[in-house]
């Protein structure tokens, strides 16, 4: 029969692990335990002198007023729709790159492509902006000197909504796919040899190799990684959506957390703009909850 450790021995016993982790748990602490402190602003009204706890109460009045404003409908379509667009493109696109990463046996030019499509991923949002608003310049644009050539008309991109989207969406799936893919790579590269030379011996073709053996193994990453992003599916960066807006694209470019940082830092209305945040966070966690458990009852895969 095996003597019981306690606990303290137990701790001590795995204390270099405990060591490790105490950076990144302090640093969890401090910056995203300790600011929950100020979601109270959400149901007060904030006065600077009385402070957070001196401000009077309101209860759900912001949250009342965010729902009956008429930015509402609008910002939750817009942020609904990029982040949908984008999750049902970019998922994709990353798994077929890292399926076809992991079955080019060349090493070195594998090297130059996963460099070349790596590379986009540390270009900062604000020059990767400028780069978009450069190129599509309707006077110096790469993009419209391309259709000058060809007899065209240019095109003024950015202040037409009908493209706004789109030019969103694929300049993020261009600069983070193969980041993205990493991940996918990862589990690709755990598949056992053995299971493709079996398969090779029965006479499988390179489509059923990854039909039958490459997707499903990586099916469940691909199924954490979905249940992750809709968890975050409201919480589109407000960064690139706002370095990209102008008056003509308004419509269909303002989002939640655009129209935030507008109420909170230019109007001056913390209360109003924490409780958008707090909706907003309040919306992904239900949705992660209800993804997470539809995910587990038709793969078995979940986070929990």
């Amino acid at each position: 029969m095996k003597k019981k450790i306690s606990l303290w021995k137990q701790l001590k016993k795995d204390m270099p692990l405990w060591l490790f982790c105490a950076p990144g748990l302090v640093l969890t602490f401090i910056f995203s335990y300790i600011p929950m402190y100020g979601v109270q602003l959400a149901f007060r009204k904030f006065n600077a002198r009385a402070g957070i706890l001196g401000s009077p109460w309101r209860g759900l009045y912001y949250f009342e007023r965010f729902v009956t404003s008429p930015y509402f409908g609008t910002t939750l379509k817009n942020t609904l729709i990029l982040s949908l667009y984008g999750l049902a493109v970019s998922t994709p696109i990353s798994i077929m790159l890292a399926l076809m990463l992991n079955s080019f046996r060349h090493r070195r030019y594998r090297r130059i492509i996963q460099t070349i499509t790596y590379a986009p991923n540390f270009i900062s949002v604000v020059v990767m902006c400028g780069m978009i608003i450069l190129f599509l310049s309707p006077s110096v644009g790469i993009v419209n000197n391309l259709i000058r050539l060809f007899g065209g008309d240019p095109v003024n991109f950015m202040a037409k909504k009908e493209f706004w989207r789109h030019i969103y969406t694929w300049t993020g799936i261009w600069q983070r796919m193969g980041w993205n893919s990493v991940i996918y790579f990862a589990a690709l590269s755990g598949i056992s040899p053995e299971l493709h030379e079996a398969a090779r011996c029965d006479g499988a073709t390179k489509f059923q190799l990854l039909r039958h053996i490459d997707l499903p193994s990586i099916l469940p990453t691909a199924t954490v990684l979905l249940i992750l992003d809709c968890g975050s599916i409201l919480s589109v960066g407000f960064e690139k959506a706002y370095l990209l807006q102008n008056n003509l694209n308004l419509t269909v470019s303002e989002i939640i957390s655009t129209y935030t940082y507008k109420v909170g830092l230019i109007n001056n209305d913390m209360s109003y703009s924490t409780a958008i945040g707090l909706f907003n966070t309040l919306v992904n966690l239900v949705l992660l909850l209800i993804v997470n458990k539809t995910a587990d009852k038709m793969s078995g895969t979940s986070l929990w």
